[in-house]
């Protein structure tokens, strides 16, 4: 029960909110859909069957099976279907563009949930009295930049207040639909498709392009699936069927009711549910609704950052740990100032949650549709059905996820432009940083010096040792690391003892314990510590070393010194990727911060040494 109220708080915020926006878009004036009986009855249906085939069937039965060892989110997906298939496939790297483009989707939607749901909040007050509305958009970016300006003290303070609020905003959403229900019961035949059947025949055009906003009621489904490895598949599910679904239809029916007996109502059928009374206290308890939704995705969008460093699609960035309890709980600078200046660009470029309506419809149905696509790979290739069954599978939600996206592609003009290019960013800078990092690895391994050969000829005479450890970080598949040579270079010493330390990168969320670690002696006092973390865990280089004592090797810090090279990237001649690409990666690795940072190491005892590289 604590878990399934800790899920309805932190996962279903963004899917939670939606009311708020939902019915107002669709019969908003650009989509020319009368506001019938017939038209109010298919509308309702459209969105209760797409909460059902969609949310109900495709993420909550079927993609939350599809996760990394008990991990979701796109990518943990994308990990596990590209180790699905393999790395000698001909499907690994469109599923690996796949994985980016679904990340970069993901920022996307991360960046249009905070604007288009805060702003939509504070729109409550134009409904109370036109005269406020010239203080919707300050009193909306006030908001943002005070939940941002949080974001360094962590959520683990205010997380614990997120499901008791979130429950009150669902009991809230689900006590207005009855109330309206009671005024017209006629509304419950919405239930029966054929309503939204006849919706789409009889108003044709009008209605393919009004299923842009239909959608609106479906986003927040990738955040179910993202957040899955906190509560577990059990919570997830059970707050769904029992709390989230059954007050999202009451809610969605209760508005379809009040737009029957009252059409007036359609300027915001959300803030007229109750009466003028009721419209202060709504805006007060969505407020803080909206806040909580968009606390999932700003941490979403932190968590999303640090896995693709660790699979090699970001470079290293500065992560603050905020919870001495809660590995999960990080905070990473760069992300949050620059979400938030592209957030409060959005709210002021767009002006209203109308105009935002277009840019996340497109964000959240193609984010849905990559889910799907990656979601097959992983039936067909890793649970190893049969093409027919895997196709039958996901065909069914691929066709539902390419006429939403089709519809609301219609809007790409008109600010669906905008989470496709910043998708567009994100991929190029993905797919830059790892090509990029594979023509350094390349180059490196063309150049390096077998490790075992020079260790033999290096202690034929060796040079004068000094007390303590040095540890030299040395890269996957790399030869003696370059800051041993600068060391031997200018200081014409070594230490007592030499460890090399290699941390490996594995496709799995996290790697246990008893697996963290391998030691190999060298000879010499000499050493080889291999680390294995998976895209989920902390890279904390001393606790790791800590482990080594098991294997008879064991550290005392204040003796320890670690050795970092500090790469300098050179554009050559004739290079693997594009001179604007080159300038681009090189900028990237000036502007990553050093190991000492991204592994915890204690600066301290950090010992920066220089080399160049060429790509």
């Amino acid at each position: 029960m604590t878990l399934t109220i800790a899920a309805i708080g932190i996962v279903y915020g963004d899917i939670g909110t939606s009311p708020l926006y939902t019915m107002k878009e669709v019969f908003s004036e650009e989509h020319g859909i009368a506001l019938t009986h017939a038209n109010i009855l298919g509308v309702v249906s459209l969105i209760l069957w797409g909460l059902l085939l969609i949310i109900s069937l495709k993420y909550v039965t079927l993609v939350l099976r599809a996760n990394n060892r008990g991990e979701g989110g796109i990518m943990a997906l994308s990990a596990l279907a590209m180790s699905s298939v393999g790395t000698g496939s001909r499907w690994h790297y469109p599923v690996m563009l796949l994985g980016m483009m679904g990340a970069g989707l993901f920022y996307g939607d991360g960046v249009i949930t905070p604007a288009i749901s805060v702003l939509s909040a504070i729109e409550g007050l134009e409904v109370a009295t036109p005269a406020l509305k010239p203080y919707v958009l300050p009193l909306t970016v006030t908001v943002l930049v005070a939940l941002y300006s949080l974001q360094s003290k962590g959520t683990a303070g205010i997380g614990k207040f997120f499901g008791p609020i979130v429950l009150v905003w669902f009991a809230t959403l689900a006590t207005m639909g009855v109330i309206n229900i009671v005024h017209y019961p006629a509304v419950l035949a919405a239930f029966n498709p054929l309503h939204a059947l006849n919706f789409m025949l009889h108003n044709g055009w009008f209605a393919f392009i009004a299923l842009g906003a239909v959608v609106l009621a479906l986003t927040g489904a990738e955040a179910l699936y993202a957040d899955m490895g906190h509560f577990g598949k059990k919570p997830v599910r059970l707050a769904w069927f029992t709390v989230v679904f059954p007050a999202l239809a009451l809610n969605y029916l209760g508005q379809g009711a009040l737009l029957m007996s009252t059409p007036a109502a359609v300027t915001n059928p959300f803030f007229q549910q109750l009466g003028p009374w009721s419209v202060y206290p709504l805006v007060v308890l969505s407020t803080m609704a909206t806040v909580i939704a968009s606390q999932a995705t700003i941490s979403g969008a932190f968590s999303v950052t640090q896995q693709a460093i660790s699979l090699g699609f970001l470079p290293r960035m500065r992560v603050i740990y905020t919870s001495d309890r809660e590995m999960g709980q990080i905070y990473i600078p760069l992300v949050n100032w620059v979400q938030l200046t592209i957030v409060l660009l959005a709210v002021v470029g767009f002006g209203s949650s109308g105009n935002l309506a277009s840019a996340y419809g497109i964000a959240a149905t193609a984010t849905m549709t990559t889910t799907t696509i990656l979601t097959f790979f992983v039936v067909r290739f890793k649970w190893k059905y049969n093409l027919l069954l895997a196709t039958l599978a996901t065909g069914f939600f691929l066709t539902l996820d390419i006429t939403l996206l089709s519809s609301t592609s219609l809007k790409i003009v008109s600010g669906g432009w905008f989470p496709l290019a910043l998708s567009a960013l994100m991929v190029t800078i993905m797919l830059t940083w790892k090509n990029g990092r594979e023509l350094v690895f390349n180059n490196l391994k063309k150049h390096a010096i077998p490790l075992n050969d020079f260790l033999q000829s290096l202690f034929y005479g060796p040079p004068h040792r000094v007390d303590g450890t040095g540890i030299f970080f040395r890269a996957e598949g790399d030869g003696v690391p370059h800051a041993m040579l600068h060391n031997l270079l200018h200081n014409k010493v070594l230490h007592q003892r030499i460890v090399f330390l290699t941390v490996f990168n594995q496709d799995i969320p996290m790697v246990p314990m008893e697996d963290r670690v391998k030691v190999e002696p060298l000879g010499h006092e000499c050493y080889q510590v291999n680390v294995y973390y998976g895209f989920k865990d902390e890279r904390d280089i001393p606790l790791a070393l800590a482990l080594c004592a098991r294997h008879g090797l064991e550290f005392e810090m204040m003796e320890t010194s670690f050795f970092i090279a500090r790469q300098t990237v050179i554009s050559a001649v004739g290079g693997g990727m594009a001179r604007w690409r080159e300038a681009l990666f090189a900028t990237m690795s000036r502007n990553a911060r050093d190991a000492a940072d991204y592994f915890r190491v204690p600066t301290n005892r950090v010992i920066e040494l220089g080399t160049q590289v060429e790509i």
